[in-house]
This record gives C-alpha cells, sequence and structure tokens, in this order.
C-alpha cells in the first residue's frame, strides 16, 4: 500500500542558550493543521514532555522479534556443494561419475575467483549497511509519527519497529503558552532520528517552542526547491495494527490501578534477574478483597502491592467502552490474569519519577494490555500486543468482539458527525447528541474506530477524532486479508445453520448461548457468551478446536460470531424483563 507526502522542507531545531525551536514540517497532501506554543517553565511540563517523548522514541525504534541464528555461511557452504552432492548421487561408477568430477573442479575454481572478485563488494557493503543504521536511521523507518492537534490537547501516535507496541503521547495545552493560531486536526511530521538528541536538552533555563509549520500551506505547487515528495511503501500490517489498537483500546477491560513505585519494583525485577527458560508471564492475581498482587514467572516472586487497587473487571455490571466504574458482581470471585513480553514495559522507566498514576488496562490472559501513565500535564499510554512475537496485525480481530447493533448507515454518519464536530465526546453525549441508545452509539463509533477515523481515549474514557489517512480507507481494503472465522460465520449464517439461541437476561449482563450443528449432524458446536449493558462481548467460550487452542487471543471462533450475529435481531427487538440473576461463566470449559 503506497502513500504520498508532501513536505516544505524539513524538520528543523534550533538550539541557543536562551531557546529552543522545534519546527516541524506537516504533510502538506492533508488539511492545514497549525500549533504554536511555548512550553511553560514554572511548573514540570517541560520535564514531563522530555520524558514523554523519550518514550515515545524508545517504542519507535523497539524491535524485540526473535534472531535465530545466522545460516548464511552454511547456505553458501550447501550452495557450492549442493551440485556435487547431486552428481555424486546421480552419477554411476562409470563415465559419467569422471565427468562430473571434472565439472566440479572448473565450477569450484570459477566460484573461487568470483567469490575474490566480489568478496571486497559484499564486505562493503555490509560496512555501509552498519554505518547507515549507526549515523542515518531516518532511512530505516517506515512511517512518520502521527501528529492530531485538538481542542485541548496534542497527541503523538506511533508504532514500534515490530509492531508489537504502540505508544500515544498526550500533551495538554496548559502546557504550553499558545501563540499564534491554533488549528485542529491530524497530520504526519516530517520526524528525524535526530530529534532524540534535540529533545533531551529541553530545560527549564529557556525556552523551548514547539511549532507546525504553517509557511509550507501558503506556497504554490511550482518548482519551489523547498517543496518535495515522498512516497512511502506502507505494510498492510502497519495499517491493521493501527485499526485493531483503536478497536481494542474501546473494549471492556479489568482496570488495576498501580501505584508508581509498583511500576518501579516490576522494572527493577527485570532488570536485576533474567529468565533463561519459560514460562516468562507477569501474573495478576486479584482477590476479591484487598490489593493486587503481581506474581513473576517462572521463579513466582510475589510483588505485594499494598498501595494499588482493582478499579473495575470486564464484566461488571454497566461498564462500558473502557468503563472504570467501581467493581461489581466479577469482583466476588478471585482473577488470574498473565501476560507476556514484559520487557517491553522497560520503555516506561524514565516516567516512574514523574508519574501520578499507573493504570494498567487488562483485556484477559494473553491478550493486550494498555498502560496508561498520567503525570498531570501529560499523559502517555503504552499499548502492548499478547506477546512480544504476535504483532497487532498478524491475527487481532478486535473489533469482532465490539457491539454488534443493527445501526443504519445514516446513524453512524450522524455519530460520525457529532464527533467530528465536537472532536472528543463520550458514549453519552454522543447519544444525547444523536437521540441514539449507548449500544447504537457503540456499535456505530466500532465502524469509525476500524475505518481509521477515530481512537478511543483511556486516559479520559471518550472518544475522540483522528484521521489516520488522508483519504478514507475503502471497503477492501479495510477487508484484506478477511479474517477466515468471519467469512465462516457469514457463511453459517447465510445457510441458516444457526439456530435461534437462547437468551437469558440478569442485572447488567445478558447470557446468549446457542447450538450449531456440526457436519457430522450428530454431534454440536455449543458457544456461550455473555454482553454488558452496552451490548458489548466481556466473556465467551466454545467447544470447538479453534477456540480450545486460541480463546480469544485471536479473537472469537467462528460460532461465537455466527452466534452473536443471529442473536443480534432479538437484542435490537428490545431487552425482556430481567429475570433472576444467571451465574458468571466459568473460566475452564467444561
Amino acid at each position: 500500500m503506497e502513500f504520498q507526502y508532501q513536505y516544505y522542507g524539513a524538520t528543523q531545531v534550533s538550539d541557543t542558550a536562551q531557546a529552543q525551536n522545534f519546527s516541524f514540517a506537516p504533510d502538506l497532501l492533508r488539511p492545514p493543521t497549525r500549533f504554536d506554543g511555548t512550553l511553560r517553565r514554572d511548573g514540570q511540563g517541560f520535564l514531563q514532555v522530555r520524558e514523554a517523548l523519550s518514550a515515545l522514541h524508545s517504542v519507535v525504534v523497539s524491535d524485540m522479534r526473535t534472531r535465530g541464528r545466522d545460516k548464511s555461511a552454511y547456505r553458501q557452504w550447501l550452495a557450492e556443494h549442493e551440485s556435487q552432492l547431486l552428481a555424486g548421487f546421480m552419477a554411476d561408477t562409470g563415465g559419467l561419475q569422471k565427468r562430473a568430477e571434472q565439472i566440479w573442479a572448473e565450477l569450484k575454481s570459477l566460484r573461487g575467483i568470483k567469490a575474490q572478485v566480489l568478496g571486497p563488494f559484499y564486505k562493503a557493503q555490509r560496512k555501509y549497511f552498519d554505518w547507515l543504521y549507526q549515523h542515518n536511521r531516518d532511512l530505516w523507518y517506515v512511517l512518520d509519527p502521527v501528529i492530531t492537534v485538538h481542542p485541548d490537547r496534542l497527541l503523538f501516535e506511533a508504532f514500534s519497529q515490530d509492531e508489537s507496541s504502540y505508544c500515544a503521547v498526550s500533551i495538554r495545552h496548559e502546557a504550553f503558552d499558545h501563540a499564534g493560531e491554533m488549528v485542529c486536526g491530524t497530520t504526519n511530521i516530517d520526524y528525524s532520528a535526530s530529534l532524540y538528541e534535540e529533545f533531551q536538552k529541553i530545560r527549564n533555563y529557556k525556552d523551548t517552542r514547539l511549532q507546525l509549520d504553517p509557511s509550507g500551506f501558503d506556497v504554490a505547487v511550482g518548482n519551489d526547491p523547498a517543496l518535495r515528495e515522498e512516497k512511502i511503501d506502507l505494510p498492510d500490517s502497519w495499517l491493521r495494527g493501527f485499526l485493531q489498537v483503536s478497536s481494542a483500546m474501546a473494549l471492556p477491560a479489568t482496570v488495576v490501578e498501580l501505584h508508581p513505585m509498583d511500576l518501579f519494583n516490576i522494572c527493577a525485577q527485570l532488570r536485576g534477574q533474567r529468565e533463561k527458560h519459560g514460562p516468562r508471564a507477569l501474573r495478576f492475581e486479584l482477590a476479591p478483597q484487598g490489593a493486587p498482587q503481581i506474581v513473576f514467572e517462572p521463579w513466582n516472586k510475589r510483588l505485594q502491592t499494598k498501595r494499588s487497587r482493582v478499579v473495575s473487571r470486564g464484566g461488571d455490571a454497566g461498564a462500558g467502552a473502557g468503563a472504570s466504574a467501581g467493581a461489581g458482581e466479577g469482583a466476588q470471585t478471585p482473577t488470574t490474569i498473565r501476560i507476556w513480553g514484559r520487557r517491553r514495559l522497560l520503555m516506561l522507566e524514565r516516567l516512574i519519577s514523574q508519574a501520578r498514576s499507573v493504570r494498567v488496562h487488562l483485556l484477559g490472559t494473553g491478550m493486550p494490555s494498555f498502560w496508561v501513565i498520567d503525570m498531570g500535564l501529560v499523559t502517555v499510554t503504552l499499548g502492548l500486543s499478547g506477546w512480544s512475537a504476535n504483532d497487532w496485525a498478524a491475527g487481532a480481530r478486535f473489533h469482532l468482539l465490539a457491539p454488534q447493533a443493527d445501526v443504519k448507515d445514516a446513524d453512524i454518519e450522524a455519530v460520525g458527525s457529532a464527533l467530528q464536530s465536537r472532536w472528543q465526546a463520550s458514549a453519552q453525549e454522543l447519544a444525547q447528541a444523536t437521540g441514539l441508545g449507548a449500544a447504537q452509539v457503540h456499535a456505530a463509533m466500532t465502524n469509525w474506530l476500524h475505518a481509521g477515523r477515530a481512537v478511543y481515549d483511556l486516559s479520559a474514557e471518550r472518544y475522540a477524532w483522528r484521521e489516520l489517512l488522508r483519504e478514507p480507507l475503502t471497503a477492501e481494503q479495510l477487508l484484506v486479508p478477511a479474517s477466515p472465522e468471519e467469512e465462516a460465520a457469514l457463511a453459517l449464517v447465510r445457510k441458516r445453520l444457526v439456530p435461534p439461541p437462547t437468551l437469558a437476561f440478569a442485572d447488567g449482563f445478558t447470557r446468549v448461548s446457542g447450538r450449531i450443528p456440526r457436519e457430522d449432524g450428530k454431534r454440536w458446536f455449543e458457544p456461550l457468551l455473555e454482553l454488558n449493558a452496552d451490548e458489548q462481548m466481556t466473556d465467551a467460550r466454545c467447544n470447538c478446536n479453534f477456540f480450545q487452542q486460541n480463546r480469544l487471543y485471536r479473537g472469537p471462533c467462528q460460532h461465537i460470531v455466527a452466534l452473536r450475529l443471529v442473536a443480534q435481531a432479538e437484542l435490537d427487538a428490545g431487552r425482556r424483563p430481567h429475570v433472576a440473576e444467571q451465574p458468571k461463566i466459568e473460566d475452564e470449559v467444561t
């Protein structure tokens, strides 16, 4: 997928003893976006901005993919000896054997000459790439970060190189003394690796100015030498990863509020001791009463977090998108959640000294987690996939867990227009503005999130308008590659192979159960799922092989999706009067 950018000049930094000026060059092909502000020196805002942007850079350059042994030498040997081995195998004891040996001797001589001629070239090529990575890393970056100017904040977003980590830095306008016009919008900025070194020079004894340089928008298209265009062949995985992050942030989650010292102790343990074998999980043990406990595997070292608390459970009654209401019925049962790829948390080390609170949003065992660091004027959100080797785009289908209420295209447009006019709004505010129900608003926003035109702000628990790309995504771009489970579910529904489900209503959640016949017609798939008051899926299970192997790590199976689609008609018709509360789904599948 190719994207085109147009910049007037490049991002520049001027640094003197009295002032420092960051002039970011925005993409001129996008609608004009303007910002001009000087960091205030009478508080800790300058320090928070410096540390937050440094953490953003740590995520951008992060790459924790496992690299195996270098087998290039073996492959070269195999290529050189393959013909000899093949000839020895195929030739008989007669003249063919002798002729093969003569040919092999000639071939070996020619390859020796080739290696002697090209050896210096390959050596110089490797030396050049090593120098390029150390001195000009800009050419190794895939895409410039995305920056959004909202009425009350400045938002930076970026992905790691391995696409397993997402970082968002939100800077409130109160951290700046504004100078000049501000125009809200989203754009890409010309980012270079040298900016990281300049960020380290931010101090409170000199003025630091951040500016989205608007001069380029006034330049007529022509032969201005400062006007340059860039074309980047963007991997589909980058785009799908951003869309899945947006969908995952809006899902109900178990929220744990940690004291900053607890995060420090986590990082200290990871720094002080490195595991040599699995399991390598970070285990959260959430009891009905008392503070949560964090266990480090495989040593089973237990961290007592006496100053931390569980804010909400993923299945709490009435919990909306990212809701953090008080713990409800789900808090009466002990819960254990395990997450992997914990060493990525070391990217947050620099933020601990400025952190006021740390909120961890856990979607479940092996599922993504979001770490929200609130420093006052600056908030940093770190989104981690289920584990380091599992990037956000590989098999995630988190948009399938979102509300599936039947909303018309006109309602989706109305919700989008209401959010675009406000830039940021909660689901309740959008429901009041459009006259729709909360479930319909969440379902409509799922479409905007999956289209890359909105994002969910975990720190403020509200939706925000953010155009990820200059042009809206087409249906083909959204559906490719299609989810096999989603396609199979639609096929089951079209063939009318899903009988009407059974709905059991309780106080604040709905249990949906069904039976789908197997191909042999003698056995059944038995999917079961729970929806909260906003019709968001908070728990699910099935006895099929896909669910037994993956749980919800790669999204719901085809039977859960099909059951969810068929049940929507009855949900849209209106909930029946509540009956006695049903027990929760057990963790183990019987």
